[in-house]
C-alpha cells in the first residue's frame, strides 16, 4: 500500500494539488478497490497495471493521464451492470476536477477509461495502446498466475450459472484469439503475445469440458 500511496502522490505532483484533498481521495479510491466481491479487480491489479505502464513510459509524451486512467479505470466494478466504464470515468472526472487538475488531463483520463469498453486502441493512439496493453498484460502471465486470474474472474461472476458463464466467457476469449495482435506495443507483443495465446487457448479448453 505504501508504494501505491507514493505512486499516487508522484502522479499528482506536477499538478500541484492540495495534498490533504489528494490523501482524502486516495483513501476513497483504495476503499473502492477493496470492496467485497472483488477478487481480481483489486489494488493488486492496479499495482500491476502501473508497473507495466512504467516499462512502456518511453512510448508516451505525457504519461500523466495514462497513469491516472490506470488508477480509475475499475473504480466502479459491478458484474451485474453494463456501464462500469462510464461510471468509472465519472468518478475520475469528479475527483480530478476537485483536485483542480487541468481540464485537458481530466478529459484525456476519462477518454482512456472509456476505451476499456471495447479494448481496442487505434493505430495512431500511443496513450491508448500503452494503457490497454498494460491492462491486458495478465493474459501473458505464467500459466499458474493466469489460472489464478481466471479463477478470480469466475469468483467475481459467482452469481452466474455455470453453463451460462462457460458459454459467455468462452465467447470473450475466442474474440481475443481472433485478433491479429493481443498486444500493440513492441515490448509486450514480443514478451507476452505467445504466452497469452497459449493461456487463453488452455482456458477455452477447460470451459468446454
Amino acid at each position: 500500500m505504501q508504494n501505491l500511496a507514493g505512486n499516487w502522490q508522484k502522479i499528482l505532483r506536477p499538478y500541484r494539488v492540495d495534498p490533504a484533498l489528494a490523501q482524502e481521495l486516495f483513501a476513497e479510491i483504495t476503499r473502492r478497490y477493496s470492496e467485497p466481491g472483488r477478487f481480481y479487480h483489486t489494488l493488486t491489479h492496479i499495482g500491476h497495471v502501473l508497473q507495466t505502464i512504467e516499462t512502456l513510459d518511453h512510448y508516451l509524451e505525457n504519461s500523466g493521464p495514462v497513469r491516472l486512467a490506470a488508477w480509475y479505470h475499475d473504480a466502479i466494478y459491478d458484474t451485474h451492470a453494463g456501464d462500469n466504464e462510464e461510471k468509472s470515468a465519472g468518478v475520475a472526472e469528479s475527483h480530478l476536477n476537485k483536485l483542480k487538475v487541468p481540464a485537458g488531463v481530466v478529459a484525456e483520463t476519462a477518454r482512456l477509461i472509456l476505451m476499456t469498453k471495447r479494448h481496442q486502441a487505434p493505430p495512431d493512439d500511443r496513450a491508448a495502446q500503452v494503457f490497454l496493453d498494460a491492462d491486458l498484460a495478465i493474459l501473458g502471465a505464467p500459466p499458474a498466475q493466469y489460472r489464478e486470474y481466471a479463477a478470480a474472474i469466475r469468483q467475481e461472476y459467482g452469481w452466474v450459472e455455470e453453463t451460462v458463464y462457460r458459454t459467455k466467457r468462452r465467447k470473450v476469449l475466442e474474440s481475443f484469439l481472433e485478433r491479429p495482435h493481443l498486444f500493440v506495443t513492441t515490448e509486450l507483443f514480443e514478451r507476452l503475445e505467445t504466452m497469452a495465446r497459449l493461456n487463453i487457448a488452455a482456458e477455452i479448453e477447460t470451459l468446454a469440458l
